[in-house]
């Protein structure tokens, strides 16, 4: 009889116990070198243990700098406290990603505080009206996480709506912790929405080499067999993520794909060998991570520059020669207005272009120089970092499915 092609998975020796504790959708027990956040936000959300509203709160910081585990984590202790002192606090996580509409938004908030009920087909301001009647008639005070804020399309009113929905009811309330990778996100809110708000801010710094080593070993202490992890691989993995981004996801990330490939080579540990081969294949995992959660108009600003290079031979300087991969920042503002129009979205202005072009600098997606000697005039050339045919595969599906 012929085995069955699982049978060698199934028997083969692995450095994991766990491997599922390495998974970027884990949350550990313990959020070291966060303490102090966590600290602050406790000091927020306690006000509904006495009664009262919470502020709103928004939380910025890079990707993998601890702020959804930390929220979470923070959460999890307010509603657990709540229902064991039977006090009036709820709370709900909403990714912004997933429901990226303020429609979306409040269905999936309603979900949690209805769980016995389908509220989809009524309308958006049918849902709004359930969510404050539930804090309303269970003199609940309700805290809101919506996770990758920026992702929603209608972002403005949907904040607008769920800070001024405090002022129509007569008990209980509604507050909000937006989460964002992006620091200038505020400063795109309409001006009656920021005066509506009334929040207060936190930004997540990176970590450092030391503070990714502590968490790796960690969570390495629990997800692999004993002696199989050696601290060159721990060392390696810190130093790498340290020295790119201080992401603690690129780091856990690391060490994962290392101990993947020490399974599929037969190995019985994982030193920093493995995880200098893994850094590659995640670095490219990893860029791709950060694409998908870029706010819309940026995702389209790099769309235009992925699709000129991808479609175009480059610039051509006074002597007739062209540069490859290069382009004019003016042609890509035109190429950015071009494809915003075609999916009915409006274009931003030039002035916020130029800072999205410095954003996707600064998260190393594109490289930007001042033309030079060859090319007539001055301007700005900017360069993709990476595969201008996988950015653009990878962006087709988040801007056009």
């Amino acid at each position: 009889m012929q085995k069955n092609i699982f049978e060698s998975v199934t028997k083969s020796e692995s450095v994991f116990v766990d491997r599922n504790i390495m998974s970027q959708h884990y949350t550990p027990d313990k959020l070291p070198f966060r303490e102090h956040q966590i600290d602050e936000i406790t000091q927020i959300l306690g006000n509904t243990l006495n009664g009262k509203r919470a502020d709103n709160l928004f939380v910025y910081g890079k990707v993998g700098t601890g702020k959804t585990v930390t929220v979470k984590y923070v959460l999890q202790q307010l509603e657990e406290f709540s229902r064991q002192n039977n006090i009036g606090a709820d709370t709900t996580y909403v990714n912004c990603r997933t429901h990226n509409s303020k429609y979306k938004v409040l269905l999936s908030a309603l979900r949690k505080f209805y769980p016995d009920e389908n509220f989809i087909g009524f309308s958006a301001a049918f849902v709004y009206e359930k969510l404050l009647e539930y804090a309303d008639r269970n003199k609940k005070h309700l805290v809101l996480a919506l996770d990758e804020v920026d992702k929603v399309k209608d972002v403005d009113e949907l904040i607008y709506a769920l800070s001024r929905g405090n002022d129509e009811l007569a008990s209980g309330s509604v507050s909000i912790i937006g989460i964002s990778n992006n620091l200038r996100f505020k400063d795109r809110l309409d001006p009656r929405t920021k005066s509506s708000l009334c929040e207060k801010e936190m930004v997540f710094s990176p970590y450092n080499a030391e503070e990714l080593k502590a968490i790796l070993n960690e969570r390495a202490a629990s997800a692999f067999r004993k002696g199989c992890v050696e601290e060159s691989a721990v060392n390696c993995a810190a130093a790498v993520s340290a020295q790119e981004s201080g992401d603690a996801r690129t780091a856990v990330m690391l060490l994962l794909r290392a101990g993947e490939l020490a399974d599929k080579s037969g190995l019985s540990r994982v030193s920093d060998a493995e995880v200098r081969k893994a850094k590659s294949k995640v670095e490219e995992e990893i860029i791709f991570n950060m694409i998908k959660t870029l706010p819309s108009q940026q995702q389209l600003v790099l769309y235009a520059i992925s699709s000129l290079v991808f479609n175009r031979k480059g610039v051509r300087s006074v002597t007739g020669l062209r540069e490859p991969g290069v382009l004019f920042s003016g042609e890509i503002y035109d190429e950015y207005k071009r494809v915003a129009k075609s999916l009915g979205e409006t274009y931003i202005s030039s002035r916020w272009y130029r800072q999205y072009i410095n954003e996707l600098e600064i998260y190393g997606l594109i490289i930007t120089s001042q033309s030079g000697k060859g090319i007539r005039g001055s301007t700005r050339l900017v360069r993709l970092g990476f595969d201008a045919k996988k950015i653009k595969d990878v962006l087709e599906v988040e801007l056009f499915a």
